[in-house]
């Protein structure tokens, strides 16, 4: 003879500790990973087994009375469940605890019960899914915002001892050189695209949207000079600006400036101004490159005041030329200030054209450009003005 409810509940109330029991055994003999857990770890999921008979008992009282099962299941130990166990698993001790009861009420539960317990199962494993889904729009709101900062505190260069472990939080790849990639922030971002991008590269980014700016920080996922452990021979290495390349179809309309390869993710501030300051005066440049070296725009950058476009343009060119010989120096001078005459340079020195063609081809070995084509006779230019300029004044006569 079937129960009337009032019976029913009350016999649920009576067996819920057996329930209980038999469900933390059966969790035990089933499953592996629950057995691997720590004591601690393991009592909280027990807890939500135990909520779980508890909120079903309280549900067929009142179905009305928890429309948000969530709430009494999983707020028993969120944390702790979420942190060790995963959806898959989460729906695995559902289905055990809803086997328990089920086996327990079948003899002495009626059809209306039966129904009762798999209506329940449906919603539990639905609130389940949502609260793993809750919390990983909550992760990934919480990685962009730490993604943002950590890019925010390379662009101005203020690292702090955190910085390292917020990198690591992130699941940072980069273990090589490192470039950073400036350009205009697209109507719509899709940064998984950019990821794969990457990702097929050999490279990682972090990615940070400041104001209109989109700005990439690349960094290769091992260094230059090594390979993975499972690689067969050395792995060709792909330049910055190849990886800025792919990568380009992402940015918005506008310059894309790439600043030098550094070591490590610790000098990418170096590379990020770098970036900055040619992204600032790319427009200077009738015909500048998508995406362009922040090298390429030194002349725009020393004459907006970039001290490090300065120190550049004195360590790289004027410098090593100075060292090599005064010679070069001078016949540098002299064709450019003659509109890249070669006959007019020659007259000016006395010597012979072939004598400074053979000179210019000097000078583009020393320090790797080329005096004769038009934009990087600009940049040489621009180094000997800065580089003068930088000279400390003769001494005057009777001092």
């Amino acid at each position: 003879m079937e129960r009337t409810k009032p019976e029913t509940l009350a016999w649920l109330r009576k067996i819920s500790g057996e329930l209980a029991t038999t469900t933390l055994k059966k969790l035990e003999d089933t499953l592996p990973w629950y057995r691997d857990m720590p004591p601690g770890r393991r009592s909280a999921v027990g807890l939500v087994a135990q909520a779980g008979i508890s909120s079903f008992i309280s549900w067929y009282d009142d179905p009305r009375s928890t429309p948000w099962i969530a709430a009494d299941v999983f707020g028993a130990a969120p944390r702790e469940l979420l942190r060790s166990v995963s959806l898959q698993q989460t729906l695995q001790l559902i289905k055990i605890t809803v086997e328990v009861v089920e086996e327990r009420v079948k003899s002495a539960g009626g059809e209306d019960l039966r129904e009762a317990i798999l209506l329940y199962s449906r919603e539990i494993a639905f609130a389940a899914a949502d609260v793993y889904a809750r919390a990983a729009e909550a992760r990934g709101l919480w990685d962009a915002r730490l993604e943002a900062l950590v890019v925010d505190s390379i662009l101005t260069g203020e690292y702090d001892d955190e910085l390292p472990s917020r990198i690591a939080a992130l699941g940072w790849h980069g273990h090589g050189e490192v470039s950073v990639l400036v350009g205009t922030a697209p109507k719509m971002l899709d940064v998984d695209q950019l990821r794969r991008t990457a990702r097929h590269m050999s490279a990682d980014v972090l990615i940070g949207v400041q104001g209109s700016r989109l700005v990439l920080v690349i960094g290769r996922a091992f260094p230059s000079n090594s390979a993975p452990d499972d690689a067969i021979g050395p792995m060709p290495t792909v330049s910055f600006l190849e990886i800025a390349q792919h990568l380009e179809p992402g940015f918005g309309a506008g310059h894309l400036v790439l600043g030098h390869e550094v070591p490590s993710l610790v000098d990418a501030s170096k590379s990020a101004k770098a970036a900055l300051a040619g992204f600032a005066v790319a427009k200077a440049w009738r015909n500048c490159p998508r995406p362009v070296h922040a090298d390429d725009l030194l002349p725009e950058r020393a004459l907006a005041g970039d001290g490090l476009a300065r120190a550049t343009l004195i360590s790289r060119i004027y410098r090593p030329l100075q060292a090599h010989s005064t010679e070069l120096l001078t016949t540098l001078w002299c064709y450019l200030d003659n509109g890249r005459s070669l006959e007019a340079t020659a007259r000016e020195l006395f010597v012979h054209p072939n004598t400074v063609r053979y000179r210019l081809k000097r000078v583009s070995e020393v320090i790797g450009w080329d005096a004769t084509g038009a934009r990087e006779a600009l940049i040489l230019q621009a180094a000997l003005i800065v580089g003068s300029i930088n000279e400390p004044d003769s001494p005057r006569r009777g001092s």
